[in-house]
């Protein structure tokens, strides 16, 4: 099957260029001016953005052991229809995937009902309870990386024995970082809005502690290690401080802590609960200067489907989760480029090559490469309406919120997985 789109601004060797993309197959065969293939597809992309297909370091898919959240299906298509083209989902599962066997649940899982690229984490942990490694060793060939996302490592010599098995497996790891001794039973974060409402709050220290941590054993141990969803202001100049000293660290940031604060929360509704929390404005601050600067390495959703019920017990007892993969390219657009906080190449950058390279692939438009590919359209605004998600999660912080940059087309493979109209 050949595609041809043409006259798009299509981000090419991190610029934007009005060209022409042949797909032909599963690659890219042209990149050019007034291309022509008989017998391809042809879309007309005349005024919209042709970026490289999204990468999403961090997802749940929930699947095997929560159908009733999200499945490989449905979240595979949730992503294809935000643009992206390569998730990678997180072990919280059940089985969790913390041996060759239960991870292999979850890879049929993905061969059979996939649509887009999926490369999951494999467990720290057996049954993400911080007591007894992983069968690391076993698993990495399987795995992309290596998490207990949903909870933090909490003893020291765990993690350093952790990072040493996953440097000589040749991966590495992908932190949720939080001392659940420092969390306080709160459910928002430790700042303003806590105070004004009498709530009990999660303080930043129940973050960076661990991520001090963790780039101290990291530099010991010459692991490869990423931190997950990154919220604190000093959390982001610890990795600062660590990458200025030579240590293999990167972290993400998620679009709701890139665009919202704990004064956003309108009402006491579960769609404002995620973990990390909101954070204050100084912290939303740092994450635009870590961006800025390069500190912060890519954009990454943390989608976290719950069912409605678990959404719904307001912000003291909902599940901790938010949805995001939809939306994900729309609020940063909308919040970092519209703004001026960042200029749309380094946007595509951040959600695209950057994380690409972080798992050791590869995001780009040109011959040869992976016919990964996303269409937005910038200019046209939308209301975010959950109603309308693909996704089976429908709590969103930003529900009724005006955004702009539609998902015109994904392609994955060669293979058209979403199309608007």
């Amino acid at each position: 099957m050949s595609i041809l789109l043409k006259n798009g601004s299509v981000y090419v060797d991190g610029a934007f260029r009005t060209c022409d993309v042949l797909i032909d197959g599963d690659t890219i065969a042209a990149v050019g001016e007034n291309l022509i293939c008989a017998g391809a597809e042809v879309i007309d992309c005349t005024g919209k953005t042709v970026l490289p297909g999204l990468v999403d370091l961090h997802v749940h898919l929930r699947e095997p052991g929560f159908a009733y959240k999200e499945t490989v299906a449905s979240g595979t298509a949730a992503a294809a229809a935000g643009g992206y083209t390569t998730v990678c989902p997180m072990p919280n599962l059940n089985p969790v995937p913390d041996s060759r066997e239960h991870l292999q649940l979850q890879l049929d899982a993905i061969e059979r009902d996939a649509i887009i690229r999926v490369f999951p984490f494999g467990a720290i942990t057996v049954g993400e309870k911080g007591k007894e490694l992983s069968d690391i060793t076993g698993m990495a060939k399987s795995c992309i990386g290596f998490s207990d996302d949903g909870k933090g490592v909490q003893s020291e010599e765990m993690m350093r024995q952790a990072m040493t098995l996953v440097k000589n497996a040749g991966s590495f790891i992908s932190a949720h970082c939080e001392d659940e001794s420092l969390l306080e039973g709160g459910a928002i974060h430790k700042g303003e809005y806590a105070a004004l409402h009498g709530m009990r709050g999660i303080s930043s220290a129940s973050e960076y502690v661990p991520i001090e941590r963790d780039i101290r054993l990291a530099a010991e141990t010459g692991v490869q290690y990423h931190v997950c969803h990154i919220s604190a202001k000093e959390s982001i100049e610890a990795v600062r401080r660590g990458k200025a000293a030579g240590v293999r660290v990167t972290c993400e940031v998620t679009p709701h802590h890139i665009a919202l604060t704990d004064m956003d929360i309108t009402e006491d509704d579960g769609r404002f609960k995620m973990n990390p929390p909101l954070r204050g404005r100084e912290d939303r601050e740092a994450i635009w200067a870590g961006l800025q600067d390069g500190t912060i390495d890519c954009i990454a959703t943390d989608h976290a489907p719950h069912s409605a019920e678990e959404k719904g017990r307001g912000l003291e007892k909902s599940a901790f989760g938010t949805v995001g993969s939809e939306t994900a390219f729309a609020v940063c657009y909308t919040h970092l480029v519209r703004t001026g906080v960042l200029n749309l190449e380094k946007l595509a950058h951040l959600m695209s090559s950057a994380p690409a390279a972080i798992i050791g692939r590869r995001a780009e438009i040109a011959v040869g490469e992976a016919a990964d590919i996303a269409v937005f359209d910038l200019t046209e605004q939308f209301t975010v309406d959950p109603d309308q998600f693909v996704s089976m999660g429908k709590s969103s912080p930003f529900t009724g919120q005006e955004l702009y940059g539609t998902t015109e087309l994904t392609v994955c493979a060669g293979n058209i997985v979403y199309r608007r109209r």
